[in-house]
C-alpha cells in the first residue's frame, strides 16, 4: 500500500511548535504571577512574605516551629452551645440550639514562646469550630476592643516602628513617635494599652473579633456585625504589684487550676451595625448603644500544651467561614489571612525539616524561668 501520509515539512510541524510555544507562554505567565505575588518583580510592594519578615525582625529572633506572632500559648478544647437567638441573623449551623465541638488556643501577644505572661498586654482566643453539617468556622479574637491602625500599610509601618535597634536591643523611640504622629488613630489604642485594667486570668478576659463580618440569614437578608466573647468568670483587676510578682506562666497555670474545678464559659455577643458605623475600619469602635444579641456560649473543658496539642497545626485564618457568614471586605481581614498563611507555612516547614525539634522540646523548661 502506498504511503499516503503527508510529507514531513516545516508547515506540518508548525502546530506542534505553536502548542509548545503556547505551553511555554502559559508556564511563563504562571511564573510571572508567582513572582508578582512574592514581590520579586516589585520589591517595594507590600506582600505577605515581606510582612512576615517584618514581624520576624520585630521579634528579634526566629523560633523554629512556633507562630511568628502570638507564639506563646496553650491548646484548648470544648464546644459552642447555640441558644437559637442567632438563627434570625445567620443561617450558619453554629447558631442553632446544638453543641458544636471546637479545638482552640489561648495565647498572649509577642513573638517569643518563652515570653513573660506578666509583660504581655494582649491576650487572645482562637477557635476552629466544626459543625455537624460538615462546615468549619475559624475565629481569631483579641483582648483589645478595637484595632490599633486603620489600614494594612499602617499595620506594616507599626511593625517596622517596633523593630529593635541592633545597637540597643529596643525599639527606637523616635521611630515610634513618628509612627504615632503619622497615625492619630493609634493614640486611642495606646491609651487603651496604658489605662485599661489587666485581668488576673485568661478566664475572665473578654475577646473581641474587632473586624466587621456580614451575617446572612435564610431569607437572604444581610447584616454587618462584630462579635465578642464575654466571660462568665468574674473580672478581677490585676494590680501592678501583682503583675510584678506573678510567675512567668501564671496564665496557663491559672487556666489548668480553674479547669480542674470545671468548664469555663464565655457568652458570644453579636453587635449589629447601624448606618454610619465603620465597616472597613476596625480601628473605629462602634457606639455602646448598638443592639447586642447573645447567640450562645463558648465552653472550654480542657487544655493541653501547644507543642503537642491538637491546636499546633491549625492556621486560625479568620476568613475560613461557613455558609451564612461572609467577610465585610475589610482589607485588614484579607491581610491577616494572607500573613497567617505565610507564618503557618514557615513553621510547618520548620517542623517537617526537623529544625523545630530542639526548640519545641525546650519550650516548657525555658518558659518556667521568670
Amino acid at each position: 500500500m502506498p504511503d499516503i501520509s503527508p510529507p514531513i515539512t516545516h508547515q506540518a510541524k508548525s502546530p506542534t511548535w505553536i502548542a509548545l510555544l503556547g505551553i511555554a507562554l502559559v508556564a511563563g505567565t504562571i511564573a510571572l504571577a508567582f513572582a508578582w505575588v512574592a514581590g520579586w518583580l516589585t520589591p517595594e510592594r507590600l506582600t505577605p512574605q515581606r510582612f512576615v519578615n517584618a514581624i520576624q525582625a520585630g521579634n528579634g529572633e526566629v523560633f523554629p516551629g512556633f507562630r511568628r506572632a502570638h507564639a506563646k500559648g496553650v491548646c484548648i478544647a470544648g464546644y459552642f452551645e447555640g441558644n437559637g437567638e442567632g438563627v434570625a441573623l445567620s443561617r450558619a449551623r453554629l447558631f442553632a440550639p446544638v453543641r458544636t465541638p471546637f479545638v482552640g488556643r489561648m495565647s498572649v501577644g509577642g513573638g517569643s514562646p518563652y515570653g513573660l505572661d506578666n509583660k504581655a498586654r494582649v491576650r487572645s482566643m482562637a477557635l476552629e469550630l466544626n459543625t455537624d453539617d460538615g462546615q468549619q468556622w475559624r475565629m481569631a479574637m483579641n483582648s483589645f476592643p478595637f484595632f490599633g491602625v486603620s489600614s494594612v500599610q499602617a499595620f506594616y509601618e507599626q511593625t517596622r516602628a517596633n523593630t529593635p535597634d541592633p545597637a540597643t536591643g529596643k525599639p527606637d523611640p523616635a521611630k515610634q513617635a513618628a509612627f504615632a504622629d503619622a497615625h492619630p488613630e493609634f493614640k486611642r489604642f495606646a491609651a487603651w494599652a496604658k489605662d485599661a485594667p489587666w485581668s488576673t486570668s485568661w478566664a475572665s478576659t473578654p475577646y473581641n473579633g474587632v473586624n466587621t463580618f456580614r451575617f446572612i440569614n435564610q431569607a437572604g437578608q444581610a447584616r454587618n456585625v462584630r462579635w465578642s466573647m464575654q466571660p462568665q468568670t468574674a473580672f478581677e483587676v490585676m494590680t501592678p504589684e501583682q503583675r510584678e510578682a506573678a510567675d512567668a506562666n501564671f496564665l496557663s497555670e491559672d487556666l489548668r487550676a480553674r479547669l480542674a474545678q470545671g468548664p469555663l464559659r464565655w457568652n458570644m455577643l453579636v453587635t449589629l451595625a447601624q448606618a454610619g458605623d465603620a465597616i472597613l475600619d476596625a480601628s473605629q469602635a462602634w457606639p455602646e448603644s448598638r443592639a447586642h444579641i447573645t447567640v450562645g456560649s463558648v465552653v472550654v473543658e480542657s487544655t493541653s500544651p501547644q507543642t503537642t496539642g491538637a491546636c499546633r497545626d491549625i492556621n486560625f485564618d479568620p476568613l475560613v467561614l461557613p455558609t451564612g457568614v461572609e467577610s465585610s471586605g475589610d482589607p485588614v481581614l484579607a491581610a491577616r489571612s494572607a500573613v497567617y498563611s505565610v507564618s503557618f507555612n514557615r513553621r510547618e516547614r520548620d517542623i517537617a525539616s526537623g529544625k523545630a525539634g530542639a526548640a519545641i522540646g525546650q519550650a516548657p523548661a525555658k518558659a518556667d524561668a521568670k
